[in-house]
């Protein structure tokens, strides 16, 4: 299957970026896929399109609009301890909304940043690292926030679900938005 070029094909593929977010059942966002999967779910009738682009999947036999949003037609159980799930650099800036928490600065040179050092005993968890600047790193240095006169503007806890679809594709398209707000 593949796409045929139209008059709408190229501004609806930068919009979308090729990904796909998928819904259980329950409308609940779960993950996101290329469109490709998406086709092959939609096909082997495991999941119905709830929005779709402006241009179509063509093959031999049939044409399908390509999907933007799909729901699959039976609920998957998925774990939800979010604190088990790996923490990246990535993840941990998408939660914090890409902003400092120290000086509430957004996007620039940000770094991660133990609030409680490693060397004083913090871990690695959710609920001790937070999005920082390089210059707020610095000045916080090894030391503890009351130390430093640095607390966390907010305190940092497991994310929610919806961070990890923000992981996995860099803009999240209009359609998205509805599904993404739910949750």
């Amino acid at each position: 299957m593949r796409a045929l070029p139209g008059p709408g094909r190229p501004e609806q593929r930068g919009r979308s970026s090729g990904r796909v977010l998928v819904l259980n059942a329950s409308f609940e966002p779960i993950n996101v896929c290329t469109v490709r999967r998406a086709a092959v779910l939609i096909l082997k009738n495991r999941a119905e399109v709830l929005e779709h682009g402006e241009w179509a999947l063509h093959a031999e036999s049939l044409s399908l609009p390509r999907p933007v949003v799909i729901r699959l037609l039976t609920y998957v159980r998925i774990p939800r301890d979010a604190h088990r799930r790996k923490i990246t650099r990535r993840a941990v800036f998408a939660r914090d909304r890409w902003t400092c928490q120290y000086c509430g600065h957004e996007r620039g040179n940000l770094t991660v940043d133990h609030v409680i050092p490693r060397s004083k005993g913090g871990t690695s968890a959710w609920d001790n690292i937070v999005t920082c600047c390089a210059p707020c790193n610095r000045r916080k240095g090894d030391r503890l926030p009351k130390q430093a006169n640095m607390v966390p503007v907010r305190t940092p806890r497991a994310p929610s679900s919806t961070v990890f679809i923000h992981v996995a594709t860099p803009t999240i398209p209009p359609a998205w938005e509805q599904y993404l707000v739910a949750a």
